[in-house]
């Protein structure tokens, strides 16, 4: 299996915020909506979430930079006791052999919560406007179907590890310069589950967990943005010993416009008028974010000027009103003008007081040479 920093292109020393700036690039990049018909392009979107799944959680990166794989994943410890998604690689000290201890073996006998899943949707730019319904497809860790949980072939028993007699722990001397302490570290024997599985259950391989994906409808509130966190109560991976589900926590990233261009939640769009449409003024249709509106510009518009519509920019992602649109004008200059339509700006261009004198002409080598540039 490629090593989880790799597969983000980040160093082992990167910070929560690299690691999430990594992750963002790389899943809009391979995102199975950005590439479709292309398994490689999915492949990497799979590997990249389930590398930010470990790398953002602090817990499940200390056990990864400890074990590697083994420490995260059911499928690398070979079946043999995988001790779920708990706290199964902690490391507990007593000080010489007394008051700290904290009895880990009871806190497994309890029920362990199911890990977050973390997902990826890419979401049009007017959806993220009005809000919308997505079907997500969600990959999460259930209880085994076949062997509903135990790990073992149906038919079959794990059996009590006879290093750690159950407890999932073992205890080994380690000296210091301030003496000598107790350390307490998961079992090697059995992965720190307490048990061993002589023979898997061939479906999960002996971890009592299987992978599955679920389809889920997953409503997208009016006024999202990109890097806006969607989280969805309880359909994260199961949990263990009864222990409830985790949580589905669902990354939205939204597409450009090639029209509109959002600043939180104000828009901004550019409305291209005539030379003599901002001379005299004129009533246009602009666009809005649903649909259209008449507008009416003003005689003597300038180039660049801005108008804002109150109201009509992006709803407030909490309910609370609507942002501004605000229009940009962009005066188009006429390229090409015939012979009247010259002598008329010219004559206009005398009642404005303006001196007037026409461009020299070019010589007959200046076109040429303009021809074969």
């Amino acid at each position: 299996m490629r090593d989880y920093y790799d597969i983000l292109e980040v160093s082992k020393d990167a910070g929560q915020d690299e690691i999430k700036k990594a992750y963002r690039r790389l899943a809009k990049k391979y995102h199975p909506d950005l590439n479709p018909n292309d398994p490689e392009a999915e492949q990497k979107f799979k590997e990249v979430n389930s590398a930010y799944e470990i790398l953002s959680d602090e817990e499940k990166r200390s056990r990864y930079d400890r074990f590697g794989h083994a420490g995260v994943d059911p499928q690398a410890s070979g079946g043999a006791g995988f001790g779920g998604f708990g706290d199964i690689f902690d490391d507990i000290f007593d000080i010489f052999g007394g008051g700290f201890s904290r009895g880990s073996a009871s806190r497994r006998s309890g029920p362990v919560r199911g890990g977050d899943v973390k997902q990826s949707v890419v979401i049009e730019f007017k959806e993220a406007v009005f809000g919308v319904e997505k079907e997500i497809q969600a990959r999460r860790f259930e209880t085994c179907s076949t062997c509903e949980g135990s790990g073992a072939k149906p038919g079959t028993k794990k059996k009590t590890c006879s290093k750690c007699h159950g407890s999932g722990e073992v205890r080994y001397a380690q000296r210091t310069p301030f003496g000598q302490f107790m350390q307490v570290g998961a079992c090697d024997q059995c992965g720190g589950s307490g048990y061993i599985i002589d023979e898997p259950c061939e479906t999960c391989n002996g971890s009592g967990k299987e992978i599955k994906t679920r389809k889920i409808n997953v409503k997208i509130p009016a006024g999202v943005d990109s890097d806006s966190i969607i989280s969805v109560r309880g359909e994260g991976h199961h949990g263990e010993k009864g222990g409830s589900p985790g949580d589905l926590h669902i990354y939205v990233t939204v597409k450009e416009d090639p029209v509109f261009k959002r600043e939180g939640n104000d828009v901004f769009v550019t409305i291209p008028i005539s030379y003599t449409q901002a001379v005299l003024g004129t009533e246009i249709k602009v666009p809005i974010l649903d649909g259209y509106q008449d507008y009416t510009i003003p005689e003597g518009t300038q180039p660049g000027t801005i108008f804002r519509l109150k109201n009509q920019g992006v709803p407030n992602v909490r309910g609370l009103g609507r942002g501004d649109l605000f229009l940009t004008v962009d005066v188009t200059i006429p390229k090409d003008l015939n012979d009247k339509q010259r002598e008329l700006l010219i004559q206009f261009s005398k009642e404005m007081g303006e001196q007037y004198s026409s461009p020299p002409k070019k010589k007959f080598f200046d076109k040429v040479k303009d021809v074969l540039k």
